[in-house]
């Protein structure tokens, strides 16, 4: 195979990895193969943040990867200001440190604006984004306010006409964090927001550093390419970083001769090592940060049916994974006030003991999410 640099191929004698490979070196880097024992903030610093769309998901992603989680600890950070939710990579809402929220917003604006310039140009002509963010911030000075009530007075202020455009813009061109009880463990509500700035007493860092980012990409998801790195931050251009990295890289190719840039020192498995079953929320950052999803979603699986299908749409977007790849949804059905059933919907055949880990695990799962059920039950559907 003869190199072809723009389309991402290496020569030949380029090590190697197979997607298993891959998967592995992922579940390693996402805390998924074994446990760790670590603090709530470091676990989210070290993932650069967790998909937090909904509220559950992160308890459920850092009780898969942590020892002992507590999700009073989680809840602590948040109300505690040490943690936030905001609009990040891929214009989605993630949790992550007050630290990397400040550093990591200004990097992302580009992609969210680009996403809400997509979905709402037209609506949005005319409108002053400079002026909009300006007048969100005095509004907010009082306390916060839901994005739909901020919208609705700025239109009163002959900002825009549009009001779901105007509700969009109002986190996409200020950055606003959703405050408690808005993603507690048990406490839940309307979405309130307050800028960024007021709400943790600190300035956006106004020089960071794309590089450093992409090495965290890398410590955290890699081997990848620069696509990966651009379907994770929704940003673009950065073959260019990388290359500007590669005297403090190693480079692979993929099974599929791809370029692949990874930190010497990081975790690559062997593709044998046995991967537990892994029960994880709605969106996992692990399934979503990849163009290439080979090593985690096998091609034959209808990911993208999972996440639509099915009357109750909530019931289908918990994820399963079996020996390190994506092969169930799960979700709980709770009979009040004593009564919930996990219930798991295999993607394909599980074999017998694949079948007594998953119903293992789905068990102490169970005792997490619904510990204060008093009866519990496992079953596959």
């Amino acid at each position: 195979m003869r190199a072809l640099s723009n389309r991402g191929l290496l020569p030949i004698s380029a090590p190697v990895l197979s997607n298993r490979a891959l998967g592995r070196a992922l579940l390693a880097r996402q805390l998924l193969l074994a446990r760790v024992q670590m603090p709530a903030t470091e676990a989210v610093e070290h993932l650069v943040g967790l998909q937090a769309q909904a509220s559950t998901p992160p308890y459920f992603g850092l009780w898969s990867r942590v020892s002992q989680f507590d999700p009073r600890e989680l809840e602590r950070t948040l109300i505690e200001r040490e943690t936030v939710r905001l609009k990040l990579m891929r214009g989605t809402v993630h949790l992550v440190t007050v630290r990397d929220a400040l550093h990591l917003r200004p990097l992302v604006q580009p992609a969210i604006e680009r996403g809400h310039n997509g979905a709402f140009r037209r609506a949005m002509a005319g409108v002053d984004h400079q002026r909009l963010a300006a007048v969100v911030r005095e509004l907010l000075a009082d306390g916060p306010m839901t994005a739909r009530a901020l919208a609705r007075q700025l239109i009163e202020r002959g900002i825009g006409e549009d009001l779901a455009a105007i509700t969009n813009a109002t986190h996409t061109f200020a950055p606003l964090v959703q405050v408690p009880p808005r993603g507690l463990w048990r406490d839940g509500g309307q979405a309130q927001f307050a800028t960024l700035e007021s709400w943790t007493g600190r300035k956006l860092d106004l020089d960071p550093s794309i590089d450093a980012v992409v090495l965290r990409y890398l410590r955290a998801f890699g081997p990848a390419s620069a696509l990966d790195a651009q379907r994770w931050s929704g940003l673009s251009r950065l073959k260019e970083v990388l290359e500007r990295l590669a005297p403090q890289l190693v480079k692979f190719r993929s099974e599929e001769g791809r370029e692949l840039f990874d930190l010497p020192d990081a975790p690559r498995p062997d593709g044998e090592v046995p991967a537990p079953p892994r029960f994880l929320g709605q969106f996992d950052n692990v399934l979503l940060s990849h163009a290439d999803r080979a090593r985690i979603i096998p091609p034959e699986t209808p990911f993208a049916t999972q996440l639509t299908q099915g009357r109750d749409r909530e019931r289908f977007v918990n994820h399963l994974l079996v020996d390190g790849l994506l092969r169930g949804a799960w979700w709980i059905e709770r009979e009040p006030p004593t009564r919930a059933t996990l219930i798991i919907r295999p993607l394909g055949k599980l074999s017998r003991a694949e079948r007594e880990d998953v119903a293992h695990e789905a068990q102490r799962m169970l005792v997490f999410a619904a510990d204060q059920a008093e009866l519990r039950e496992v079953r596959f559907g």
